[in-house]
């Protein structure tokens, strides 16, 4: 089966619990078509870049999934139907990636302050 990376937009004005609802549906969908996903991450509520459908922040959601192709198909046609969803895109890759994605760990980095060019914490 090959490997795949989902990722999803929800509407600024969605619950958190209704944000993971699309997530669980998400996962239903591939399941019952004999895929299965590896992890989900939410990266919560994210400033777009430009307004979307009268919308400028988003929930981003991914899903790693390992699946065939027609799950993929399936899943983006009921990602496509969905109201709730502004944007999606999904990524054949070679492999999935081992702990948090890059997007959980910039979380991190920020977090843990900067440093200026002698080495020094800017931060905290």
């Amino acid at each position: 089966m090959a490997l795949y990376e989902h990722v999803f937009l929800a509407r600024q004005d969605l619950a958190q619990a209704q944000v993971d609802a699309l997530a669980e549906t998400a996962t239903k969908i591939v399941e019952d078509n004999n895929g299965k996903v590896v992890k989900t991450e939410t990266w919560g509520l994210r400033s777009l870049a430009y307004r979307i459908a009268k919308n400028r922040k988003a929930h981003y959601v991914m899903l790693e999934i390992d699946a065939p192709a027609g799950v993929v198909a399936e899943l983006e046609r009921q990602t496509q139907i969905n109201e709730d969803v502004i944007r999606y895109m999904t990524v054949k890759v070679d492999g999935h990636e081992q702990g948090p994605s890059v997007m959980m760990r910039k979380g991190d980095r920020e977090r843990r302050g900067r440093r200026d060019r002698d080495g020094n914490f800017e931060g905290e």
